[in-house]
């Protein structure tokens, strides 16, 4: 539960990132260049949503104009 706001962070600083959270879980959705990519996990699962983070910010959808 810790990690959902930092999740919700780098999702809005990023204009081709949707964040839905709904009945118990969180879902990233992209568009454009990475579509159609989608995370999902529960939103109390930091581990997961840790590795969410880490693929926004550094693996193979991470913003190029960083």
């Amino acid at each position: 539960m810790k990690q959902i706001g930092n999740l919700a962070i780098v999702c809005a600083r990023r204009k081709d990132v949707t964040l839905r959270i709904e009945q118990g879980r969180v879902m990233v959705l992209l568009s454009g260049t990475y579509a159609p990519a989608a995370f999902s996990a529960y939103w109390d699962n930091d581990e997961t949503i840790l590795s969410i983070i880490h693929e926004l910010n550094f693996g193979r959808c991470a913003s190029k104009s960083q």
